[in-house]
């Protein structure tokens, strides 16, 4: 069998022998140490180790182990770089963006994002809220995407009209994927995530639980889970967990992911 499969691929300092991108530590950069879960800004060095401050203030330092880090969900290695980076007091945005200072919020654009239902739209505007305000972009809730064709159509897309969609379960084979299938205007950008629901976006660990309860095939999803957590309705579970959702690092990196897509989507300069 050894002879089979080869090598132990774990044997060893398996960290050491991948292959992963070496990144200037630059003030500011946001990464994640991959072994502790902590997340946050770099704003300068200590004995040969890295410091980071997180969103609360609170400041670490880890050794620059080669890959160490995650830096939009992949593995990177940390590099001091030439010159060492100046402590900065900048305030961040809930999504970890620099905050910009003295600027209101502009006027809404034709441009449009477009969520599933009322706490997709309140989870974003938790999160992304303070980006969107100064882009200029409204997000709507749809009750549901089963007429999403018939309502891009109704939108008209167009080169200064977009719009971008964000879809709960969207992975092959699913319903939502065989709906998205349909919208093929170039100036419409629909993105997603792999979970049930916006709730199960949102990091257990941010919850104080191990993991999302399984609910069995057939039960309403979110009933199934205030069953379990033994939680009396969906409306108490889902004020429960807004409140403890304060920026980007308490969500999964899918919907991270998926919402600056759309972000940068609906704000392209058009051609």
């Amino acid at each position: 069998m050894v002879g089979r499969y080869g090598e132990d691929v774990l044997a060893g300092d398996w960290r050491r022998r991948r292959v992963v991108p070496e990144v200037d530590a630059e003030a500011d950069l946001v990464v994640e140490d991959a072994d502790s879960g902590f997340c946050g800004a770099v704003v300068g060095f200590e004995s040969g180790a890295v410091v980071l401050e997180d969103r609360h203030g609170r400041r670490r330092n880890f050794p620059l182990l080669p890959a160490a880090f995650l830096l939009d969900g992949k593995p990177v290695t940390l590099r001091r770089p030439a010159r060492s980076p100046v402590p900065a007091a900048r305030r961040r945005t809930a999504s970890g963006s620099i905050a910009v200072a003295g600027v209101r919020a502009q006027v809404a654009k034709a441009s449009r994002i477009w969520v599933e239902g009322v706490h997709d739209a309140a989870l974003v505007e938790r999160i992304w809220g303070d980006d969107l305000r100064i882009e200029g972009v409204v997000v709507e809730p749809l009750d549901g995407i089963d007429d999403l064709d018939a309502r891009v159509r109704d939108f008209g897309p167009g080169p200064t009209r977009r719009l971008g969609v964000l879809v709960d379960h969207l992975v092959p084979g699913s319903k939502e994927s065989r709906i998205v299938a349909q919208v093929t205007s170039a100036h419409v950008l629909v993105t997603g995530h792999p979970y049930v629901d916006v709730w199960q976006a949102v990091k257990p660990a941010a919850l104080g639980i191990a993991a999302w309860p399984v609910v069995p095939r057939g039960r309403p999803w979110k009933e199934g889970v205030c069953a379990a957590l033994g939680v009396a309705a969906p409306a108490d579970m889902w004020r429960h967990i807004l409140s403890r959702v304060d920026s980007f690092a308490d969500v999964e990196t899918p919907l991270i992911n998926a919402m600056e897509r759309l972000i940068d989507f609906v704000t392209e300069p058009s051609a």
